[in-house]
């Protein structure tokens, strides 16, 4: 497996609708006369409410405050809408000056990044979590920033357990109990007794959760596809006969998204999910009674789980090198830094936000999602093709458990493209 393991850290990924507000700004790179910087970026809020726009716009007013001449325009999108706003954007030949998405590998292939290293102070640079400025490589040169990342935990409702006579403080750790703990939810009524995300905006996390814990993974140790072995087609046969078609998952998987699960957990209609940290307030302001465990594998524990990076990057387009370097010193700054991860219970990437937390009682409960950061499995966000394989991994993965459905063949048809593009890498 191509393993980025984070010896310290990790956050997450959001929803939202889009919206646009012009916040704060910046200068040109000679420093003749103002200019005003075009940030990109995805939404970590569940409602308008704690929309990451309000967020953006107090960081950048304030950054606009210390440089007078540099103003920043801020675009929110959701994690749906994100990643291919920005690839439109730069078809278009209007590439922003900063994003903040998903994968940065393709435009750096592509020549239109800036290196981490003509951006960032030596400090800020210095702060970064060990292995986490390696992960933002492409062939041994920094372009991406990590900006927050996550693991993920298993929730479960407290209250819905004990209605279908099941252990409230004894999750399930394996899939065997998972699919009995499943069955018995939907015997008590429970409207989906185990969440599966398999549609377009969660599809390749839940995917990794599930192929690490039958002992696969996505790519292997050289960093070649195996999206079609044999460990992952038994995984989602598995999934196709012991869940989705006993009906356990309340839904068809292939057109079910995160943030729907979400909400319904919020709601006391979910029984299980896999879960990352800002769930935790959802549920809390649902006045759900939740708790959490380690990832079900095949036989018993998964031997790690998922981690998710989400990037920051700089593109060349409009020429603002000296005025991006400003703005992300700023973000990357202890306090605006921790601010942001605080607001949404993610996990910051610097060293000493990360310290932080740890000594702030209030984010006790994220502790267990840092302590799986060791044995974290990233996405292969190096590899120039990750980018396109995600994307047919959203679009694709939901009909490997439908009924009556061919998993290998699923898999197959997702491993031959991937390899395709990792030919012309």
């Amino acid at each position: 497996m191509e393993r980025r393991r984070f010896l310290s850290l990790a956050a997450a990924t959001g929803a939202a609708g889009a919206v646009g507000a012009t916040a704060a700004g910046c200068g040109s790179g000679s420093g003749s006369g103002d200019v005003t910087l075009k940030l990109v970026a995805a939404d970590y809020g569940d409602s308008g409410a704690n929309s990451s726009q309000k967020v953006w716009n107090e960081l950048t007013a304030a950054f606009t405050r210390k440089h007078p001449d540099i103003e920043v325009d801020v675009s929110v999108y959701s994690w749906n809408d994100v990643d291919r706003k920005v690839k439109e954007m730069v078809k278009e030949g209007d590439a922003p000056d900063v994003a903040q998405i998903g994968a940065y590998a393709d435009y750096a292939a592509d020549g239109k990044l800036y290196k981490v290293s003509d951006l960032l102070s030596i400090p800020v640079q210095a702060d970064f979590l060990p292995g986490l400025a390696d992960a933002g490589e492409v062939k041994r040169v920094a372009y991406g920033l990590p900006f927050v990342s996550s693991t993920r935990l298993l929730f479960y409702n407290k209250d819905l357990f004990r209605e279908a006579d099941l252990d409230p403080d004894d999750p399930p750790d394996s899939w065997p109990k998972l699919r009995k703990a499943a069955g018995k939810l939907k015997a008590a009524g429970v409207k989906y007794p185990y969440g599966l995300p398999l549609g377009p905006e969660e599809a390749p996390a839940e995917t990794l959760i599930w192929i690490l814990g039958g002992g696969g993974a996505y790519t292997d140790t050289v960093g070649n596809y195996t999206i079609n072995s044999a460990a992952n087609i038994a995984t989602f046969t598995w999934i196709r006969d012991n869940l989705v078609k006993d009906g356990l998952t309340g839904s068809n998987p292939a057109r079910t998204d995160r943030q729907t699960l979400f909400d319904a957990f919020s709601k006391g209609e979910v029984g299980m999910l896999n879960g990352h940290p800002t769930l935790m307030q959802q549920a809390e302001r649902g006045k759900v009674s939740y708790g959490t465990g380690k990832i079900p594998g095949r036989t018993g524990p998964s031997g790690s789980t998922l981690g998710v990076a989400d990037w920051m990057m700089a593109f060349k387009q409009r020429g603002h090198r000296a005025e991006c370097g400003k703005f992300l010193d700023f973000i990357y700054k202890l306090k605006n830094h921790y601010a942001f991860a605080d607001r949404y219970d993610l996990m910051p990437v610097t060293t000493s936000a990360t310290q932080r937390m740890r000594e702030d009682s209030k984010h006790k409960d994220l502790w267990p999602f840092l302590d799986q950061l060791p044995d974290a499995e990233f996405y292969p966000a190096g590899k120039i093709s990750w980018a396109g394989v995600s994307a047919d991994v959203k679009k694709n993965i939901g009909k490997a458990v439908q009924e009556g459905a061919d998993p290998g063949s699923v898999l197959g048809a997702i491993q031959r493209k991937a390899e395709t593009a990792q030919r012309s890498e």
